[in-house]
């Protein structure tokens, strides 16, 4: 897990499975990730637009990417309102392309747990490391 706080899941550290990583991603430093490659990787209300390319990156083949964030419209609801932290229209599908295989994509408005506008996709990289399925 790669959060700038991580104190809220320190617990998770006595499982040999997970690897803990404190890292402020809007600081200018570089991704520190980089070359690494994983199964899955999760991304939930956060939006920097500068390492977008590097988390898509870091989708092994045959790995998938699960992104949900919000999305344009959301000022209406409350934070975030900032256009720097919300995806224009389809954002988050094109950001994802051509690299990964979308299979499911939403923009939309949700209720729960409260009112917000939101992208959501899941994709994945073929096992050759391409968009060819």
């Amino acid at each position: 897990m790669l959060d700038r706080n991580i104190a809220p899941v320190a617990d998770m550290a006595a499982d040999p499975r997970v690897e803990l990583v404190a890292f402020d991603l809007e600081s200018g430093r570089p991704w520190p990730l980089a070359g690494r490659r994983f199964g899955c990787v999760v991304v939930t209300n956060y939006l920097h637009r500068p390492i977008v390319r590097d988390i898509v990156a870091a989708v092994e083949p045959g790995g998938m990417l699960i992104y949900e964030t919000f999305a344009t419209g959301n000022e209406a609801f409350g934070k975030p309102r900032n256009p720097d932290f919300l995806l224009h229209r389809e954002e988050l599908l094109i950001l994802c392309r051509p690299e990964l295989r979308v299979v499911a994509f939403e923009d939309l408005t949700v209720e729960i747990p409260r009112p917000a506008c939101v992208q959501r996709v899941a994709a994945v990289r073929t096992r050759s490391g391409t968009d060819d399925s």
